[in-house]
């Protein structure tokens, strides 16, 4: 790493590192890819309550009347379905048949929006609004507020108990993929979201920066009878993987279309969107090739770029992610098939080292 490209701190850097947790880089960030063990943080968020502290991720406000328009062009779910304090799940597709970041939209109001991008593409994606925006002419008002917002993500079956004790917000009246605006801790102005990248369910809390640690600290203090862990992103990788949800950079990228990775659910087209033609054509046509889940039959752990092939031997696929899971004690994975081969209970081989290793295609998602 050069100079000029030294890593970032998250406002909670300090915080990691009197934890004694592993620091890592990604996406620029120095993150904690651990503290302990990663298991032992994988089954506390499976089986209790763990916080991740996300705030690497980055968040644009998207305002005025033409910031429905705007999203409406540049994403490939229905904007037009959302309803004011609900959130979204969503993709942009780029001009040349690919995805420039999967995204949540959270709405307001149908005048503002606040979106939440991934922290490898934050520079990449807010371009990406500034130029729809202006060649498109939607006059739409952008502010990227990333360096100034902090990420706690309370997650597991007990977060919903946790958080409660320090928020007079009633969180049982926020649906799934809904938030709400309130005081947590006694920090006023947090975003209370019912979302996560787990599976476990929990909260996802917004804050700026200045109150990070004080909500932090609360958090763990609240989790002490549920046995609370600080948890890294080895864990949030194992987790994220045994449901089956993409990670950008892996699984999804500049050159895949949502609809070749299982993403239809989140391309509608009921109304136009960058480039939906193409997209439209793939899934009328139907892809060439599909992103499925496997698991490892052979013991051997599949990572990102390992190659799939047939029982001939013959190339027809990648790996795009792997792991040992740690709740179900097996080898698993995801990862690209020529559309032949994308069938449940296919048998496929993955080539691990000198050894081609025999797997199955399976459901998604895994648990």
């Amino acid at each position: 790493m050069s100079s000029t490209d030294q890593l970032r701190n998250t406002t909670l850097t300090h915080v990691h590192e009197a934890l004694g947790a592993k620091m890592v880089p990604f996406a620029g960030f120095n993150m904690p890819v651990q503290y302990t063990n990663l298991t032992e943080e994988h089954m506390a968020v499976r089986n209790s309550v763990g916080l991740f502290d996300v705030s690497h991720m980055g968040e644009f406000v998207v305002k005025g009347g033409g910031a429905t328009a705007l999203l409406e062009w540049i994403t490939s779910n229905d904007i037009g379905k959302l309803v004011d304090m609900q959130a979204q799940y969503n993709c942009l597709p780029n001009e040349t048949g690919g995805i420039v970041d999967d995204l949540i939209v959270y709405k307001w109001s149908d005048t503002e929006y606040n979106c939440v991008v991934n922290a490898s593409n934050i520079e990449k994606d807010w371009n990406w609004f500034v130029k729809q925006n202006e060649e498109q002419g939607f006059g739409a008002e952008l502010e990227n507020i990333s360096d100034r917002v902090s990420l706690l993500a309370v997650q597991g079956p007990n977060a919903t108990k946790l958080v409660q004790k320090l928020t007079d917000v009633k969180l049982d009246e926020i649906e799934f993929y809904h938030f709400a605006g309130g005081a947590v801790a006694g920090i006023d102005d947090v975003i209370i979201s019912n979302t996560g990248y787990t599976g476990s369910g929990g909260f996802e809390l917004y804050v700026w920066n200045d109150d990070a640690e004080k909500l932090w600290n609360a958090v763990m203090e609240a989790g002490e009878e549920f046995g609370i862990l600080p948890c890294g992103l080895g864990c949030r990788d194992t987790l994220r993987l045994e449901k089956g949800y993409c990670l950008y950079g892996n699984d999804i990228n500049d050159e895949t279309s949502p609809i070749e990775a299982g993403l239809g659910w989140i391309t509608k087209f009921d109304k136009p969107f960058v480039n939906w033609e193409h997209h439209k054509k793939i899934k009328d046509e139907k892809p060439s090739k599909r992103l499925v889940g496997f698991e490892m039959i052979d013991r051997g752990i599949p990572r990102q770029h390992y190659t799939i092939v047939d029982a001939d031997g013959n190339e027809i696929g990648e790996v795009t992610s792997g792991t040992q899971s740690p709740s179900l004690g097996k080898a698993i994975g995801m990862g690209y098939v020529a559309r032949e081969h994308a069938k449940r209970d296919t048998e496929i081989f993955i080539q691990i080292r000198n050894k081609t290793l025999k797997a199955q295609v399976v459901k998604m998602p895994f648990l």
